[in-house]
């Protein structure tokens, strides 16, 4: 099968890229490389250096590469940025995703995985969160996700899209060969992994007031292989129809309780600080993955929060070695 993959040199893309050239799919990456990194995209995988607003430039690389199914990773992701510029996502996360479809349209490509959040719940009533629940984001982020799951639903009715939406609870951990390299990092773990290795003086604690059990955020946390292997799966889901899925390991950790596990992983004392709650923050985001257990087989094989810290810092520990202890 012929994939492309946007976003690819990202965090999470890279991994599904290395999932889909492992299973033996010719796979094409396009990204702008402005969050990725060109060193992540695997050497099987083919890379077009190029945004997905070019609509032209993304008709001709499906035309010419025969590609049969989209993997849409590429999109902007962090919540306090989205409050402060929601502009800019409805911009990258809608806009620019109607022009992937209608590049799709252009090049007769009917199938499509996309990356959705668990974001588009919002603050939910009931825990763990089904797909079913209702969808009340807290922030545009979210808010710009949902608008284009809303778009997916009409291009399947009108135009014969097969999709499946995949909610991403947090994605966390790494590969032999792929991690987190955001700058700047926003997400808890790799924060926590900067601290242990003396990049910061201490971690910040947003808000220690909320309503779980120790007062701070409580998340879902998912090994990213794991999360890229539930893409593969996906695959076959699309020869049937579409489907929207959650991927989490059902289960939630606070922000004390992550510190504590990278406390034991690292052996370092890794100082706090706690800051005000970030608006568009809910208090706690639990999935139930049920269904894509149930419909795609999906069994997660890294469900220890340790062994997902570990497998971040023992990558942290290698880029070391590649690019110098400045750099990481």
């Amino acid at each position: 099968m012929n994939i492309l993959v946007t976003g690819g040199a990202g965090y999470i893309g890279s991994v599904v890229t290395e999932e889909c050239a492992v299973a033996g799919h010719q796979t094409f990456v396009i990204d702008d490389l402005s969050k990725g990194h060109d060193r992540l995209v695997h050497e099987d995988a083919k890379l077009c250096v190029g945004n997905i607003n070019d609509g032209a430039l993304v008709t001709a690389l499906l035309r010419d590469n025969q590609i049969d199914v989209v993997i849409h990773m590429a999109a902007s992701a962090l919540v306090a940025e989205s409050m402060a510029r929601p502009e800019l996502y409805y911009q990258n996360n809608l806009v620019a995703g109607k022009i992937l479809l209608d590049s799709m349209l252009e090049a007769g490509v009917n199938k499509f995985i996309f990356s959705s959040t668990a974001a588009v719940y919002g603050e939910p009533e009931k825990q763990p969160i089904e797909e079913t629940d209702d969808l009340q984001p807290t922030n545009p982020y979210g808010e710009s996700k949902l608008a284009f799951e809303k778009v997916l639903k009409w291009y399947e009715h009108s135009h014969d899209l097969k999709y499946v939406a995949l909610r991403y609870f947090n994605a966390a951990g790494a590969t032999q060969r792929c991690g987190e390299l955001h700058d700047p990092e926003t997400h808890l773990i790799p924060l926590v992994l900067n601290t242990a290795s003396g990049q910061s003086e201490f971690i910040d604690i947003y808000g220690d007031t909320y309503t779980t059990k120790d007062g701070t955020c409580i998340r879902d946390y998912v090994h990213v292989s794991d999360l890229a292997k539930a893409h593969i799966l996906a695959l076959d889901k699309l020869e049937t129809g579409s489907a929207t899925y959650n991927l989490g390991l059902s289960g939630g950790f606070s922000v004390k309780e992550v510190i504590q596990a990278a406390r034991r992983v690292t052996g370092k004392s890794i100082p706090t600080q706690v800051s005000p709650p970030r608006p568009g923050d809910p208090a706690i985001l639990i999935a139930s993955s049920d269904k894509i257990r149930r419909e795609l087989s999906w069994e997660p094989t890294i469900t220890s929060l340790e062994e997902i810290i570990a497998s971040a810092w023992q990558w942290k520990q290698r880029q070391k070695q590649v690019v110098g202890p400045s750099s990481v």
